[in-house]
This record gives structure tokens, sequence and C-alpha cells, in this order.
């Protein structure tokens, strides 16, 4: 018998699946910034009930800040447990994007308050853990869970960001969050990376100066 079988019905599709299999602790996982080239990645797991109101509720992409910092505190408060993991710059560097990535998600279900039988990640890799899951291509618009989880990375690391833009100015990092825009290129270019930058990543490496 097939596990999880297709078509999709509806956003709730695999939790469905997998309750009615027996699972009953089913987290989302996603994570925001895997891109840029300043700055943490963020990974986030979410726990939702089975009923739940959260309107408008999406792949976090697909949201404007001001519905992301609306949906924000409503799935706090809704959730059944969220765990957020932070992987550094300097992990990244270290340990390459991916990896980084893969960290940050395996901290995030670690720090769940009540513990995942079953994770929904989104993309092609599953997280290191002993644990059931299934992974989703473009899972955090096709899984409420997955949204949720992604709406929380997302809006801790731009929290993040803003936060960093006070302390290295010039950057414009509240702006662009990391992004490689061609402001972002041109501060890289005039100042030098700060250190937050990803020395490995193309757009940084070129300037890192060295004593």
């Amino acid at each position: 018998m097939q596990l999880f079988a297709t078509p999709e019905l509806s956003p709730l599709h695999f939790e469905e699946q997998a309750h009615n299999v027996g699972y009953r602790a089913i987290a989302g996982v996603d994570e925001a910034g895997r891109g840029p080239l300043a700055g943490p990645v963020v990974a986030a797991a979410v726990i939702l009930p089975e009923k739940f109101d959260l309107p408008f509720l999406t792949d976090s992409k697909k949201l404007s800040e001001k519905q992301r910092e609306q949906l924000f505190p409503q799935i706090r408060s809704q959730a059944l447990a969220i765990g957020v993991g932070i992987v550094s710059p300097v992990d990244i560097d270290r340990y390459n994007i991916l990896q980084a990535t893969l960290m940050g998600m395996r901290l995030a279900v670690t720090r769940l308050r009540l513990a995942a039988d079953f994770l929904l990640v989104d993309g092609l890799n599953p997280v290191p853990l002993p644990l059931p899951q299934k992974t989703l291509k473009q899972g955090d618009s096709r899984s409420f869970s997955i949204s949720a989880a992604s709406v929380i990375a997302k809006v801790v690391r731009d929290r993040m960001m803003v936060a960093y833009d006070r302390r290295y100015p010039g950057y414009g990092l509240a702006k662009h969050k990391g992004y490689g825009s061609r402001e972002h290129m041109a501060a890289i270019a005039r100042l030098g990376p700060s250190p937050q930058h990803r020395l490995t990543f193309r757009g940084v490496r070129e300037h890192v100066r060295t004593p």
C-alpha cells in the first residue's frame, strides 16, 4: 500500500494523510536565507493543531511583509509547538549552505517543546534526524505546516537583518535583507565584507581584504 498517494487535495493533504496512518505531532519545516550574501540561515519547525484560523497563510515569499508580520503572532499563539534554528555566516562558510541549512532544520526540530513524530520538509533533502519524514518540492505552497514554518523563519531572519543593519551601517541590510542587490554589491566593493557576510559566496569573496 502506498503511504502517501497523489493527487494532492488541499494544503492540508499531507497532514491529513499522516494523521490517517497514526502520526499526531506533524511538524512542517522550512528555512529562510539560503541565497543572500550576508546574514544567517534561519530554519523553523511548526506543529499546527488540527483546527486553526490563519487567514491567507501560504508560502512566505507570496506574502507581503505586512502580511507576514500579521501572521507571525497568530502562528505563535495557535501552534502547538515552534522551534527555530539559526546557523551563522561563519558556519555557512565552514560547512557550505546546504549543510548549514540542514543543520538549522535539525536544530529547529530538536527545539520543539512537543516532540514531532513526523516531518514535512520543504525541498528535496531530508532533515538529518531519525524521524519519519516526507520532502516536498515547493512544499511551502503545498502544506500549511510548511507555510507556517516559512513565515516564522522569514520574519525571524528579517528582524535579525534589521538589527544587523544598525550594527553594520552602510550596506543597507535592513532594506535588502542581505540579498545581492545592486546597492548591496556596490557597498561590499566599497566597504569590504562585514562580519555578517558569507566570505565564500561569489560577490563577497572577491572583496575579502587580507591584512
